[in-house]
C-alpha cells in the first residue's frame, strides 16, 4: 500500500518572497530525490504553498523527508503529513485530482502537527494518520518522527549539511574540506547535534526503503 505525502511552508505568509520560497523548495526536493531516489511522484507543488507525493511504503516515505528538512536553506522549512491508506487519481477539467482516504489520512496529519506545532511541540515538523482500513500501529513512527525533529529543528544550516553529507556517506574528513573547516570541528558539530543517532535511524528506515516494500 503506497503512501500519500502532503508538505506546506512553515510561515509562508511571512515569507518576503514566496515566489522564491517554493522555487528553493522545489529544488531541494528534486536535489534530494536525486541524491538517493525513494518516491514514486516526488513532492509536487499542487495550490498554494502545497505540494503532494506518494511513496512506496512508510519508511522509504521517513527517510525522503529526512533527507529533505537536512537539505533546505536555512530561512525555509516545511511541515510533513504523512497518510497511510488506499488512494487514486481522478481526472478533472483541471488536472488530476488526488483523492481517497490515504489523501484525507494525510491532511489529517499535516492539521495535527500544525497545531502541536502551534501549542506545545515548537519543533515538531511530521506526523502519521493511518486510515482505519490500514493494518498499521502508526504510533512507534509518530514517537521517533517527534524526537528526530527536535534534533533537526535545533540545527545550524551547516550541522544540518554536515547531517546530509552523513547519510549519503560522506566521512568527516570529506566534510570538513567542503566546509572549508577542520575534521575536529566537524566531529565536534556532528556529536552536539546528535547526528550519530540520525544517521543510524537513517540507515534503519532504508533497510526496508526499497520501491518493492510494502507499509
Amino acid at each position: 500500500m503506497n503512501v500519500a505525502v502532503i508538505a506546506d511552508i512553515v510561515g509562508s505568509r511571512s515569507l518576503p518572497d514566496r515566489a522564491a520560497a517554493q522555487r528553493a523548495l522545489e529544488e531541494t526536493i528534486a536535489r534530494a530525490e536525486r541524491d538517493v531516489p525513494l518516491a514514486e511522484r516526488p513532492l509536487t507543488a499542487t495550490v498554494g504553498d502545497e505540494l503532494q507525493g506518494v511513496y512506496p511504503s512508510l519508511d522509504a516515505a521517513m527517510a525522503a523527508l529526512l533527507l529533505v528538512r537536512l537539505a533546505l536553506p536555512d530561512d525555509l522549512d516545511c511541515r510533513f503529513g504523512i497518510g497511510i491508506g488506499a488512494h487514486r487519481d481522478v481526472p478533472s477539467r483541471v488536472g488530476t485530482l488526488a483523492e481517497g482516504p490515504g489523501w484525507w489520512a494525510a491532511r489529517e496529519a499535516i492539521d495535527a502537527i500544525h497545531a502541536a506545532q502551534a501549542r506545545t511541540i515548537p519543533g515538531a515538523r511530521t506526523w502519521v494518520v493511518a486510515d482505519a482500513g490500514a493494518t498499521v500501529d502508526v504510533r512507534i513512527a509518530n514517537a521517533y518522527l517527534l524526537a528526530r525533529d527536535q534534533l533537526v529543528t535545533a540545527m545550524t544550516a551547516r550541522t544540518r549539511r554536515l547531517a546530509y553529507g552523513r547519510m549519503l556517506g560522506a566521512t568527516q574528513s570529506e566534510l570538513a574540506a567542503a566546509e572549508g573547516i577542520t575534521q575536529s570541528a566537524v566531529s565536534q558539530a556532528l556529536g552536539a547535534a546528535g547526528v550519530a543517532a540520525l544517521v543510524e535511524g537513517y540507515a534503519q528506515l532504508r533497510a526496508d526503503a526499497s520501491p518493492t516494500s510494502e507499509v
